[in-house]
């Protein structure tokens, strides 16, 4: 028999507060025409997307997330000291090691919380939030914040047509803590490496070491004809899976935020999802840009913010992007 004695957590866990941070530097689509041959019709079109933010020197991934973080503790009413984990979903913090969430949790008054970053792309916020959940219930932390925060900005190829127009930047996190209710669902989750390829940095680092220094810097390329079908198709299978599994139907919806890549994918999903009229659909992209991992935590909260969605509405949340891997859950909105 084990002697290892039970955990004592939450019986369930919530999103209890929801901050967002986006650079003070507003890019419409006419600077991106500087550099590819476009026209502002064609991005539009294309991928929903007017303006992005873009960060300067002085807002790093860690600078961003501190400002995101903040408003997400006062939202919840939750002090520094009382978190116990600190996760970070990024791509663009170019420090293989220390992680940033160390840097963070210490910038933001947290006391010795575990603190670590996780690769999930798109589905990064997801990923987090599930492993939060998982903390408090199990009892190894009361409070978790998650972050989701990108510089997509430094790895953006401004002369590749495909993909100049996409990326913005900025933070997104959460709160989550304890609940005597189910208030975030079953996460289904998974990735289909096979296709691992439609998403991907241009040059690894090492081999960027030993290349001439007039090779271009790492950016981002995706194959978006393959990404686009993927994204419509498979996850809005996903989603389903997430609402049967969550034990409710689109009816019982009262919000939607899927990952904010592009306009197109979120209204097909809606459409294949046959969401009702009176769902709210997050449309942050258009602008804010594609800010990966930040994207959910950032259209969360400015639904809130602006009365677009209220506490306690039921959410279908869901990314999905490099890996290729995906994540969705349906939550109680905080």
């Amino acid at each position: 028999m084990s002697k290892i004695k039970p955990a004592k957590g939450s019986p369930y866990a919530r999103i209890l507060g929801v901050g967002g941070y986006r650079p003070i530097r507003v890019v419409p689509n006419e600077v991106i025409l500087e550099t590819i041959d476009s026209s502002d019709e064609w991005i539009r079109s294309r991928s929903g997307i007017a303006t992005r933010h873009w960060a300067s020197p002085e807002e790093t991934v860690a600078a961003m997330s501190v400002e995101a973080s903040g408003k997400a503790l006062a939202d919840a009413g939750v002090a520094p000291e009382q978190i116990g984990a600190v996760i970070v979903s990024t791509v663009s913090h170019f420090k293989q090691t220390p992680a940033v969430a160390t840097e963070i949790a210490h910038r933001i008054g947290a006391v010795k919380p575990a603190a670590f970053d996780i690769s999930a792309g798109c589905a990064g916020f997801g990923y987090g939030l599930t492993l939060a959940k998982g903390m408090v219930v199990e009892g190894s932390a009361e409070y978790v914040l998650v972050i989701g925060v990108e510089r997509l900005s430094d790895l953006t190829d401004l002369e590749d047509r495909a993909t100049a127009f996409l990326f913005g930047d900025g933070a997104g996190a959460v709160v989550v803590g304890p609940s005597v209710e189910p208030a975030i669902g079953p996460t289904v989750w998974g990735s289909e490496g096979d296709k691992s390829d439609t998403i991907k940095q241009t040059v690894p680092w090492d081999e960027f070491r030993t290349k001439d220094t007039a090779e271009k810097f790492p950016a981002i390329t995706q194959e978006g004809q393959a990404v686009f079908r993927w994204a419509v198709f498979e996850m809005a299978k996903v989603a389903q899976q997430a609402l049967d599994a969550a034990g409710i139907t689109a009816d019982d919806l009262d919000v939607f935020i899927p990952h904010q890549a592009n306009m197109r994918i979120i209204d097909s999903m809606v459409k294949t999802l046959k969401l009702p009229e009176h769902v709210t659909v997050a449309r942050d992209v258009e602008t804010t840009g594609n800010t990966s991992a930040a994207s959910i935590p950032l259209a969360m909260e400015r639904l809130l913010a602006t009365g677009a969605a209220k506490s306690g509405d039921t959410a279908l949340v869901i990314g999905f992007g490099a890996g290729l891997v995906y994540a969705a859950t349906v939550v109680t909105l905080p």
